[in-house]
């Protein structure tokens, strides 16, 4: 049994197409404990009203409150634990969902819809981005990450709602959710499938959700593992202090050694506050496992005096 959950902004000539291809693709793989949720996120439009003609079961938002608040609300009101994302502007593949679900329960505890030719649909600058974003994600989590932030996704609603407070309430939702499991230990597969172009027009804002997408990749890091963040900052110090060595041997400049001794010692104070990080984190850990265990007994004990 699953739930599809659908976020949707003035979507009205595409929620439609969406929710058929759906419900075919899920009947044709004789899958037929599925619910489809769409989280109206504050339309202008007749999305709503659309979507309920179709059967779906509508969740409205007041005002547009954003891609990852809209995500968290149907996952929250989903009937059943395993949820499937996608978008409503039928870019992504639904057919490719059952396939995923195989994938799925063979023990992964996320699935993403990789998307082998997003490039094709970018623009140069957005393309270049991108790939920056994509090189900087992959030295963080180290391990290669096809595609960070696909809006076609499977996993389960237990698992994800402990990250809750930490994912982004915006389009970042989906980079926060990929780094925050992985940086966790979570099993993370990469299903490849094609991108199609959208209907309608993107609600994606370049340069606001590049800033705020780093935003959160670099919180999500300090929660998961903070110390590899500061390993990178410090690398980047003593980096800069070699080339700065190197230059003042060069060129006799005293000011670049001192300049290079600085950087040295501030390398060495960042490497330091990570390892106090580390720490905090691994308090935290404790001291949430100390929490849920004395829970437990506490349910046990109470189950069996009644």
């Amino acid at each position: 049994m699953i739930s599809i959950v659908i976020p949707a902004l003035n979507e009205a000539d595409a929620i439609g197409g969406c929710i058929n291809d759906l419900r075919q693709t899920l009947d044709n793989a004789g899958i037929s404990g599925y619910e489809i949720v769409v989280v109206n996120d504050g339309s202008t439009d007749e999305t709503s009203a659309v979507a309920r003609g179709l059967g779906a079961r509508v969740i409205d938002n007041l005002h547009n409150l954003g891609y990852g608040h809209s995500l968290k609300r149907g996952i929250n009101a989903a009937a059943f634990d395993t949820i499937v994302i996608t978008d409503a502007d039928q870019t992504y593949p639904v057919q490719e969902i059952p396939a995923m679900l195989e994938v799925y329960k063979r023990g992964f505890d996320l699935v993403i819809g990789s998307r082998s030719n997003v490039s094709d649909h970018d623009r140069p600058i957005k393309r270049l981005m991108r790939r920056i974003f994509r090189r900087i994600v992959e030295i963080v989590a180290g391990r290669t990450v096809p595609d960070v932030n696909s809006g076609l996704r499977i996993f389960s609603r237990k698992a994800v709602l402990g990250y809750f407070p930490m994912l982004c309430d915006t389009f970042s939702f989906t980079t926060s959710q990929t780094l925050a499991l992985m940086l966790d230990g979570h099993f993370v597969f990469f299903y490849p499938l094609t991108y199609q172009a959208r209907e309608g027009i993107s609600k994606v804002r370049l340069l606001r959700d590049s800033f705020r997408t780093m935003q959160y990749v670099v919180q999500t890091v300090l929660y998961t593992q903070p110390l590899r963040i500061f390993i990178l900052f410090s690398s980047l110090l003593v980096a800069m202090s070699l080339i700065a060595f190197l230059t003042s041997f060069i060129t006799r400049l005293n000011l670049l050694y001192f300049l290079g001794i600085g950087g040295i010692l501030a390398a060495l104070l960042v490497f330091c506050l990570g390892m106090l990080a580390d720490l905090l984190r691994q308090i935290m850990i404790q001291q949430r496992r100390w929490t849920t265990e004395t829970d437990r007994k506490r349910d046990g004990s109470h189950g069996s005096g009644q």
